[in-house]
């Protein structure tokens, strides 16, 4: 936990480049990333993996490419694009959204994991980096994670991750001519050394077998160092 006598605001997040064990982050560009980003998402499918999310549906790859653009250029949101190491091929997305650096909180959001990543190791390392990233790097206090309510592999998700439930904003927006409840998760500076340790004990190569299954879960790790 800070001191915060003598807090000063931190560094607005941007999207970075860091290579893990199964899953490189680069920042969003548009030419690219966007035909690519579409294809790994689905395709024209991808309206599906997205339905949660308050804009869309997208027709084209550049429907979604002008949204993430205007999304980065004008609402401050900081887009990373997920690589599988072993393929180098695109395989996700998430933002860095609503960034107070005056107060050291971000949300991590416009998450998306195509087939190839999803419940995967690199899943799970995406967002221990991305997570590092906040509280290592940028020595935020509070990292966000906010769906819709009807999103039950979000909130699960959340869980799974180590983010804390914090409870339901109901009514929150108009998403699609409809109403969305929006579920509120986060973790904080101070959970943050046991959730790392958690996170790096999960992803070491001992805690997978042959076939590359997990042996143990990382709910389980947190639970040992609690």
């Amino acid at each position: 936990m800070h001191d915060l006598t003598n807090w000063k605001p931190r560094p607005a997040p941007k999207a970075f480049s860091v290579t893990g064990r199964f899953v490189m982050i680069e920042p969003f560009r548009r030419d690219l990333h966007e035909t690519a980003l579409w294809q790994a998402l689905g395709g024209d499918g991808i309206n599906d993996l997205l339905r949660y999310f308050p804009n869309g549906p997208y027709a084209t790859p550049s429907e979604m490419g002008d949204w993430l653009e205007q999304k980065n250029h004008e609402a401050g949101w900081s887009t990373c694009v997920f690589r599988s190491r072993q393929t180098g091929e695109v395989v996700g997305m998430a933002s860095y959204m609503r960034p107070d650096p005056a107060n050291g909180v971000v949300e991590v959001g416009s998450v998306a994991h195509g087939p190839t990543m999803a419940r995967t190791p690199m899943s799970t390392e995406a967002h221990y980096l991305l997570a590092r990233h906040v509280f290592e790097d940028l020595d935020y206090r509070r990292y966000e994670w906010k769906c819709h309510n009807l999103n039950e592999a979000s909130k699960v998700t959340a869980n799974r991750l180590g983010f804390q439930y914090e409870g339901l904003f109901r009514q929150h927006i108009v998403a699609k001519g409809a109403n969305r409840d929006t579920a509120w998760f986060s973790m904080i500076d101070g959970e943050w050394p046991v959730l790392a340790k958690a996170f790096e004990a999960w992803l070491d190569p001992s805690n997978f077998d042959e076939d590359g299954r997990q042996k143990r879960r990382l709910e389980e790790f947190r639970r040992t160092l609690v």
